[in-house]
């Protein structure tokens, strides 16, 4: 129960963290914006990514990281897209032509339709690497020995963080919005 409330306040810190980081450079507007769809799909996908990815974290950590935010950034595409077609797409839809290690780039021009030289790939570019940044440094912080369980388990927490921030932040880049409702009744 301690344990669990140790990883959740530790999620919850990279996540007001990276909406922190989103929100100031215009990209979100304080909230996460999410779907139960897009939360199951990460379920489903998370093991194979974590496998592609875990092989990375000692080399290039913020890749290992920001890859989780293109994938959700997809996903958030596809939902918005058509749902019904894509919900079933595996993991490896979102794989480039050398795997994981040019995913980002499949996504934001073969998913997402932007040539990776313009203004839009560079934002989102920077905006992946500063939430990532920022998530090694919180786990850093953390001051666990690498390699060990609950080093593990503080960087799954920081990728699904990635991941729902990469979904925000295509739906908001899309239109949607948190808006208040008047009750109905």
């Amino acid at each position: 129960m301690e344990e669990d409330l140790y990883y959740n306040l530790f999620e919850d810190r990279v996540m007001q963290e990276m909406l922190r980081l989103c929100t100031g450079c215009g990209m979100l507007e304080g909230q996460l914006l999410n779907s139960e769809d897009t939360d199951a799909k990460w379920k489903e996908i998370a093991p194979d990514y974590m496998a592609d990815a875990v092989g990375e974290i000692a080399e290039y950590p913020e890749a290992a990281v920001a890859w989780a935010g293109y994938v959700g950034m997809a996903i958030a595409r596809w939902w918005n897209d058509d749902w019904q077609r894509y919900k079933e797409y595996p993991y490896a839809k979102l794989h480039g032509s050398r795997g994981f290690d040019d995913m980002d780039e499949h996504i934001v021009r073969d998913i997402l339709g932007f040539p990776l030289e313009g203004e839009k790939a560079k934002s989102i570019e920077k905006i992946m690497g500063s939430c990532a940044a920022a998530a090694i440094n919180l786990i850093r912080h953390e001051r666990v020995e690498p390699t060990t369980k609950r080093a593990f388990l503080l960087y799954a927490r920081a990728e699904r963080v990635m991941f729902r921030i990469g979904v925000s932040l295509e739906l908001y880049a899309l239109g949607y919005h948190w808006q208040k409702c008047r009750p109905c009744f």
